[in-house]
């Protein structure tokens, strides 16, 4: 189990594609990580298996993660959000996050809080966007089979990062962002269009299933 909130994020090595799926490998500065383990990339929980403590760990993605991810896209030199599993004596920062990803969707804008505006900076690149500061509303694609699940104020996981959602649409959602989380995150890198990977609030599957 994971909590959303992201310890750092890696950059993709290496990528094999077999007739079993995909084998990557990411940079990372865990130094604890085991073979076996379960370890959040960008919202999917994945295996370890294997590392070099402090310079990388390398993942099995199967076809049915490659199904339901964009990892099918990955190239070398992208950037994923990387979370270990929670301890047992660990602090509870985010929500419940099973690293079960339920859905992509994609960003469809992006805006920079400042001066008690809004300003649309859906077309600047992550380089411009980086001179600004000031909190983030980013909106995200809703999937029509997912609606039902999201509430305003509620949680949602997007690329593995715990997040509120500030307001719901029809078709789409908000989400407010802070600097740390923006500058700490793969966020500060997507652009409109760029694939997410969404995980619903367990919660509401399971009220959903027991009503």
């Amino acid at each position: 189990m994971f909590t959303g909130i992201v310890e750092t994020t890696g950059e993709v090595l290496a990528v094999t594609d077999d007739e079993g799926g995909r084998r990557i490998r990411l940079s990372t500065p865990f130094q604890d990580l085991e073979p076996g383990q379960s370890i959040s990339v960008s919202g999917a929980c994945l295996t370890v298996e294997d590392f070099a403590p402090g310079e990388w760990v390398e993942l099995f993605l199967a076809r049915e993660t490659l199904a339901r991810t964009f990892f099918d896209t990955l190239t070398e030199g992208d950037r994923l959000n990387l979370e270990r599993a929670m301890p047992a004596d660990g602090r509870f920062d985010g929500h419940i996050v099973q690293g079960h990803v339920d859905a992509t969707a994609e960003v469809v804008g992006i805006e920079q809080e400042g001066d008690g505006l809004a300003n649309d900076v859906s077309e600047a690149s992550s380089s411009e966007r980086s001179e600004y500061d000031g909190d983030w509303t980013f909106t995200f694609s809703l999937p029509a089979d997912h609606r039902d699940y999201l509430v305003e104020k509620g949680s949602i996981t997007v690329d593995g990062i715990s997040l509120t959602v500030a307001d719901r649409h029809e078709d789409r959602f908000d989400v407010a962002i802070i600097p740390t989380t923006y500058d700490e995150t793969t966020l500060s890198g997507k652009s409109v269009g760029d694939p997410v990977h969404l995980e619903l609030d367990v919660v509401a599957k399971y009220v959903e299933q027991l009503c």
